[in-house]
């Protein structure tokens, strides 16, 4: 008998990837050094998309994971936390690919506040 939530996630990476086996995402319009975006989910576009899509929005929006950043072992972390406390299955084998993922897109951001602006030619504010 195969397990409630395998079927779940079963199902919805057949419908993610499509029973003919041709992925459905559809990439937005966007320059060359930056990732693309998948059109329905709008996550970054990358060959573990379809397997993020399957065990991570099987339970929650992508939406969840856009806002969120964190380093490979935050992101271990919180699933481990719903692992722990809420019923998330035990992703085996798919782990590596899905920590890949997540680490690669939505890692910690590195960009601090931009340089000050020169060459303004500045003046007083009338009160």
């Amino acid at each position: 008998m195969i397990n409630y939530k395998f079927g779940i996630v079963l199902l919805l990476t057949m419908v993610v990837v499509g029973c003919s086996g041709e992925k459905s995402t559809q990439a937005t319009s966007i320059p060359d050094d930056l990732t693309a975006i998948d059109s329905v989910s709008g996550l970054a576009i990358d060959e573990n998309l379809a397997l993020v899509r399957a065990q991570c929005t099987a339970c929650h929006s992508a939406k969840l994971i856009t806002q969120n950043a964190a380093s490979r072992e935050g992101w271990e972390q919180m699933i481990r936390w719903m692992q722990q406390e809420q019923g998330l299955w035990d992703l085996g084998a798919n782990e590596p690919a899905i920590l890949d993922y997540l680490s690669k897109h939505y890692g910690v951001k590195k960009k601090g506040r931009r340089q000050p602006l020169t060459d303004i030619e500045w003046y007083p504010l009338k009160e």
